[in-house]
């Protein structure tokens, strides 16, 4: 039956996907995301699915990590037949701690089992301290066209505070380097609202990025995960918490700088120059369909979620036996996936049809000066700069 799996396969509990998922797979755009869980040390702030060598303990073999992930392909392969592959995100984690060579080969494995597209985005995350000119021209030569950088700040002490390794002056160097070794689209990632963190500091960090020549910028609020080292020291008052006001003159500065720039927001922590907007991300967000490979990666084909086990020991020992990572899964109801659709497509530049959220709370967010006259008039919601500013309660208020 089109859809079965082996027991342990992420699938609803009749054992196979639904009949529209498989015949439709991919209509919306289909994107292949993979997760490298590796990292030479860890940054304070972070709670991500990532572990070091000493966590890891010599229970996963960085060397063998591509195989296992084309083992896991192949049993994707049986699953589902997308039409292509558009998009290639490689995140961690820090992807380039394994080689070009294996990076490629990943790559390879997922043209020849789905075929990339001719115009395939192909991205990989990569802290600058990781990635020389030499590395760099090996990635572009294996087939990656996109990627993104982890700068976060050009202070020192606000790299310190983040425990981020690189030194101020790496990750534009390296964006120029990736400019050189032939990436055409190149991202910095920042932070804001780090403690510690002056106006004047976050004016000379996005002096910076524009500096550096990259078409893309993504600029978030630092967000305080409970159980990371971060938070252990707020909680003893050693760092201070952030605060929204600050975050939100933070926001205004980054908005008025790379807009003068020529950069455009596309999402409300993303900015572009045209055509630099990163299309893996927007088929996220306008609900296409992908596979997630690696530890704890999450999946969704036609309103099926599913999502792998976390440690990359398990996974590998499971994948190693023939057995599905596979470790949970839930069917999205109707009201499920409009509630995300609305969650996401808010955010955006081209925003949300008004058929698509509650009428009057819609005119009262346009009363209160929180979106765009013009794009309502034509029956969208568009938020204003004030509106990006209190995005998550105009969600909140147009889902009631």
């Amino acid at each position: 039956m089109a859809g079965a799996l082996p027991d342990g396969e992420p699938v609803p509990a009749d054992g196979s996907l639904p009949d529209d998922a498989i015949r439709d797979v991919g209509a919306n755009g289909f994107a292949v995301y993979v997760h490298v869980p590796f990292c030479a040390s860890r940054c304070g702030y972070c709670d991500f699915n990532t572990y070091t060598a000493a966590e890891l303990g010599g229970g996963a073999s960085r060397d063998e990590y591509a195989d296992t992930l084309l083992r896991e392909l192949d049993l994707a392969a049986k699953v589902i037949q997308p039409r292509r592959v558009d998009t290639v995100f490689i995140g961690g984690g820090t992807p380039t701690l394994l080689s070009p060579g294996d990076l490629g080969k990943i790559i390879e494995g997922i043209d020849r089992t789905w075929g990339l597209a001719a115009d395939a985005e192909v991205t990989t995350e990569a802290n600058p301290e990781s990635v020389d000119l030499p590395a760099l021209k090996a990635l572009r030569a294996a087939g990656l066209t996109r990627i993104s950088l982890g700068m976060q700040s050009s202070s020192e002490h606000v790299l310190r505070v983040l425990d981020r390794k690189h030194t101020a002056g790496r990750a534009p160097q390296a964006a120029l380097e990736a400019r050189e070794a032939g990436f055409e689209h190149v991202n910095l990632d920042l932070i804001y609202g780090t403690p510690g963190e002056t106006a004047e500091d976050f004016d000379r960090s996005l002096q910076t990025v524009v500096d550096a020549g990259v078409d893309h910028v993504s600029a978030y609020a630092l967000i305080v995960e409970d159980g990371t080292r971060m938070a252990v020291r707020m909680r003893r008052g050693e760092l201070p918490y952030p605060s929204d006001d600050v975050a939100a003159d933070r926001y205004l500065a980054a908005e008025e700088k790379l807009t003068g720039a020529g950069f455009r927001w596309y999402e409300v922590s993303n900015w572009a120059k045209p055509g630099g907007e990163c299309r893996h991300n927007l088929l996220y967000w306008t609900g296409a369909d992908w596979w997630g490979l690696g530890p704890g990666a999450h999946s969704h084909v036609g309103g099926v979620r599913w999502w792998n086990v976390k440690h990359p020991t398990a996974y590998a020992n499971r994948l190693n036996d023939f057995v599905s990572p596979g470790h949970g899964r839930e069917l999205l109801t109707a009201e499920d996936r409009h509630v995300e659709d609305v969650m996401l497509r808010v955010r955006l530049r081209e925003g949300i049809g008004l058929d698509r959220v509650d009428g009057p709370a819609a005119a009262q967010a346009l009363a209160d000066g929180l979106l765009e006259q013009g794009a309502y008039d034509d029956g969208r919601l568009v938020l204003t700069l004030r509106g990006r500013l209190l995005a998550d309660a105009v969600i909140r208020d147009v889902l009631a």
